[in-house]
């Protein structure tokens, strides 16, 4: 029987099984999709096989990641429900679906994980916040869930009530760091700089700062002041940001965010 498997073969689920390819021979794990023809291409590309519907998969397996948008997520409990015993754990990565809601789908004594990774696990740089009952789990379970994760980036452990505030950190904010990235480069393109060569200089400037704060243990605000000399270029854009709203808009943003995930 395979240790892992997946409902869902999207950008997400694509992700984390290459991630996890890394780390587990392909024996280990399984998955099934929508078509037959998604189920056909990830075989070729991965040899990893797979199963002929959802119940299948979750018979198969100990771990299950449901990586399927929410909207399907009734049709895909359902078909899984007589499958999935005490013994699986479920892990379940839609924004807005509590442990509780999903224990009234699935049983009360069914064990349920809540995993929020965001896209850059494609190129194993993905950010993602866990939560799950933990007593429920014994040590190994626990640390089989944080590795499957980790497979494809970084991964913590929060608090349930925490899990929206996941989404708006780590798992919308890449859309929002591209439009700066491309808001950069449009700049860099309006003072001269060909578009190609403005990304280039954009998105290492993004990767480079995002590093800084992470490895120099500073506070993003010292490492700002750190860039803005007295009278210089810096202060006179950190002063246009502040003009046109930068940080009201990012914190709108996740508002918004916030939001759409306690209404799902």
């Amino acid at each position: 029987m395979a240790k892992i498997g997946f409902i869902g073969m999207g950008n997400m689920g694509s992700a984390i099984l290459h991630g996890l390819m890394k780390e587990f021979p392909k024996e280990d794990l399984i998955f099934t999709a929508k078509t037959e023809e998604t189920k056909r291409r990830v075989y070729e590309e991965t040899g990893v096989m797979y199963a002929d519907s959802n119940a299948e998969c979750a018979n198969r397996c100990k771990y299950l990641i449901l990586a399927v948008k929410p909207q399907f997520y009734e049709e895909v409990l359902k078909a899984i429900r007589y499958m999935v015993t005490p013994e699986h754990v479920v892990i379940s990565l839609a924004p807005g679906k509590t442990i509780e809601q999903l224990k009234l789908s699935l049983g009360n004594d069914k064990r349920i994980a809540r995993a929020m990774p965001n896209t850059p696990a494609m190129i194993g740089e993905g950010m993602t916040g866990i939560s799950c009952i933990q007593e429920e789990y014994a040590p190994q379970e626990l640390d089989m869930l944080k590795r499957i994760f980790a497979s494809c980036g970084e991964v913590e452990l929060v608090d349930e009530r925490l899990m929206d505030a996941v989404v708006c950190a780590s798992g919308s904010s890449p859309a929002y760091v591209y439009m700066f990235i491309e808001a950069l480069a449009d700049g860099a393109v309006r003072c001269g700089m060909p578009r190609k060569q403005a990304y280039v200089f954009a998105a290492q400037a993004v990767k480079g700062a995002a590093a800084m704060v992470l490895e120099s243990g500073e506070h993003p605000g010292v490492l700002k002041d750190k860039v803005c000399s007295p009278a210089g270029t810096t202060i006179e854009g950190v002063a246009a940001l502040e003009e046109y709203g930068m940080r009201n808009a990012v914190l709108k943003a996740s508002e918004a965010v916030y939001k759409k995930c306690t209404r799902i």
